[in-house]
């Protein structure tokens, strides 16, 4: 096997076998990507249920309930994170009329921290 030379104006046999290995070299990077995302989404699950568990945070649906009454609208996605010591629910709201709200809301009481709303 030749060596190929390092410019752009390589032979396509070089080529391909440049982008053949940064393929393999990705394939065996990747599962331990999805395995360190997969461990920390599960650490931020069991953290949520434990503080549930320990009173330290409302439950999400108590949340939910408010948010959609209070800012008329539906949720279409939340976080459940720890900021700063704080934890924290970041939620998404469609509201009814078609702006999407973003809410961070103190997990501990439901009280609004942050809102962002776009058009």
């Amino acid at each position: 096997m030749t060596a190929c030379p390092p410019s752009r104006l390589a032979p396509p046999t070089c080529r391909v076998r440049r982008l053949v290995q940064a393929a393999a070299l990705a394939c065996a990077l990747l599962p331990s990507a999805w395995l360190q995302t997969a461990q920390a989404g599960s650490d931020d699950h069991e953290l949520a249920r434990q503080a549930l568990q320990q009173g330290k945070i409302l439950p999400l649906r108590t949340v939910m309930d408010r948010v959609e009454e209070q800012y008329r609208g539906q949720v279409i996605k939340v976080e459940f994170e720890r900021d700063d010591g704080l934890f924290v629910y970041d939620i998404r709201l469609l509201q009814n009329d078609g702006k999407l709200v973003k809410l961070k809301l103190d997990a501990r009481d439901g009280s609004l921290i942050s809102m962002k709303r776009k058009n």
